[in-house]
């Protein structure tokens, strides 16, 4: 589906660069430029895509286009987050009681809350994946 990768030289970072993590990096990728960082990155990112995102090959040997497609998979996560959290009140009024529509509401508020952290860790992927790099601060 995807042409094969073409080799890439990759420069070595400048001093203060390699194997720095931002803050809110997720804890499952390695840094920036640390061995196999990129096979954990493309792991984690699956691990957040649907299942049938295994099966295209491509996404694995091109993990910035893995990245960007996750970015996208989150974003929508959101959007349906933020509608079911609009509309629930209305949805369930007729078929639930006041307290299960209370617990529906803080469900989708907390899921609202873990995606914006989740798409805070899949920017900084990408961004590191298309050559970011950060360096510590003192």
């Amino acid at each position: 589906m995807f042409p094969a990768p073409q080799p890439r030289q990759r420069p070595t970072p400048p001093q203060g660069h390699r194997g720095v993590a931002p803050p809110g990096w997720p804890r499952q990728v390695r840094p920036p430029d640390a061995p196999d960082w990129e096979v954990t990155a493309a792991n984690w990112l699956l691990d957040l895509c649907p299942p049938d995102y295994r099966r295209f090959s491509g996404l694995r040997r091109h993990v910035v286009v893995l990245a960007r497609f996750a970015v996208l998979h989150v974003e929508a996560q959101q959007l349906a987050t933020r509608r079911g959290l609009s509309e629930i009140r209305g949805d369930l009024k007729d078929v639930a009681d006041e307290a299960v529509v209370l617990a529906a509401v803080q469900t989708f508020q907390l899921e609202d809350a873990r995606l914006l952290g989740v798409r805070r860790e899949v920017g900084l992927v990408e961004d590191a994946l298309r050559g970011r790099r950060y360096r510590v601060r003192m």
